[in-house]
């Protein structure tokens, strides 16, 4: 819900801890097409992208467990194109046959989403499992995460398990939006807030490594481990909007 809310750094970070405890296969497809940076903070600049499989022929029959390149972590990574292409290189039809085939070899994959609304895109929130909402605590952001939600509903995805994220919350943020307040406008529950740790992130970010190898237990790497709990439970539970 808005450019620069952090989605990618959480879906670098859920995917590296889950691949840390030993999920058992977890992938990263980084599928933001023009502004992708999961290879960027994962230190895996040569990792195959999308553009790559897609030339290199179908993509259900991409062999991606042997093909994607692996972080520190155990993470696999698609990563998004190098150079920036059209958000209409992916078809619908592209997304069944990627999902199928990351299916095939991972149990677990988490997809960056670009942060627009396109044919393959709602495609693919119709095939996810879940859906990870990741917003601010600000006025502008509430009212952002109001119109993701009913596009969600416009699209029949309403009933689709949704974990709506508060990221980067500082005090000063919370100071003049609480997240009560922010909650009984949107008539939906925070699923995790995340609290603002500037220096731990860029750090990670900046050397392609978790959390932990930064700094361990801190309170951004516990909530974001709570973030991993909810992503990776095994049986999803369509969260009550109300009104």
């Amino acid at each position: 819900a808005g450019g620069g809310v952090g989605a990618t750094t959480l879906a670098v970070q859920v995917a590296a801890l889950l691949a840390q405890r030993g999920a058992g296969g977890v992938c990263l497809a980084d599928l933001d097409l023009q502004s992708g940076s999961g290879a960027l903070y994962l230190d895996l600049p040569e990792a195959v992208t999308i553009t790559d499989c897609l030339s290199s022929g179908s993509l259900t029959d991409t062999p991606f467990a042997g093909a994607l390149a692996t972080h520190r972590t155990g993470v696999r990574l698609l990563a998004a194109p190098r150079d920036m292409v059209a958000l209409e290189t992916l078809t619908p039809p592209d997304i069944s046959a990627l999902v199928a085939g990351l299916r095939r070899d991972f149990p677990l994959t988490l997809v960056d989403l670009p942060p627009v609304w396109t044919a393959w895109t709602n495609q693919l929130l119709t095939l996810a499992d879940r859906i990870v909402l990741v917003t601010h605590l600000s006025v502008p952001h509430v009212q952002m995460v109001k119109r993701q939600l009913r596009v969600l509903t416009a699209q029949r995805l309403e009933d689709r398990p949704l974990i709506l994220v508060c990221n980067a919350m500082s005090p000063d943020q919370s100071a003049s939006v609480s997240v009560k307040a922010a909650e009984r406008a949107l008539q939906l529950g925070f699923g995790v807030v995340i609290p603002e740790d500037r220096k731990t992130m860029t750090a990670a970010t900046n050397q392609g490594v978790e959390l932990s190898a930064v700094r361990r237990g801190t309170k951004v790497e516990k909530a974001i481990a709570e973030l991993a709990d909810k992503v990776a439970a095994t049986a999803p539970v369509a969260v009550s909007r109300r009104g």
